[in-house]
């Protein structure tokens, strides 16, 4: 078997097209991508759940729309805002290691840490006695608020970096319509 290679000019020479073409075909798909039958049971599992949730949350909305209490007493108030901010503080910490280590997977923490920022502005402001609401909404404003909208748009950011960086990406297509690999 010979084995010839393609020199600098000739790879310069290649559409894009043609460059993807080659990586997909010296690309070892076993290490890399999953088995396709556990990609299609997961897949099919979470839009099954995630649509099934769905459908069966408006009801449930509609329901405690008309039936909740305007005021309600809850129990152990204290813990669930603990429990809470041990959580955002978890996350937030999560998210400065894994940036200042410079791993990718910060892209998880970074989003999730922007969305409990957002629902404990929410939950902040619609809970609060209405002496008090406007230090609520002064929080979420000057804190709560852009540093959600800062973490959510670094983890888009970056994922849309590494859409871009894949040697598989295709120019073509926006990096939010890019179809997962598998």
């Amino acid at each position: 078997m010979t084995i010839s290679k393609l020199s600098d000019d000739e790879i310069a020479a290649m559409s894009d097209q043609d460059r993807r073409e080659l990586i997909a075909r010296l690309q070892p798909a076993e290490r890399v991508l999953p088995p396709p039958q556990v990609v299609k049971i997961h897949r099919r599992i979470r839009l099954t759940l995630m649509v099934g949730g769905s459908l069966v949350l408006i009801p449930w909305i509609v329901y405690l729309g008309m039936t909740l209490p305007a005021d309600y007493h809850a129990r152990n108030w204290s813990l669930t805002w603990i429990g809470f901010d041990v959580l955002l503080v978890l996350m937030m910490g999560a998210t400065a290691y894994l940036g200042w280590r410079k791993r990718v997977f910060l892209l998880l923490p970074a989003f999730a840490t922007g969305m409990l920022l957002l629902v404990d502005a929410w939950f902040d402001i619609v809970t609060a006695e209405p002496g008090d609401v406007w230090v609520s909404v002064g929080t979420a404003l000057i804190g709560e608020i852009p540093l959600a909208i800062l973490q959510i748009s670094g983890a888009l950011m970056l994922l849309r970096f590494l859409i871009l960086a894949h040697p598989l990406y295709d120019p073509a297509i926006s990096p939010w319509r890019a179809p997962m690999p598998f």
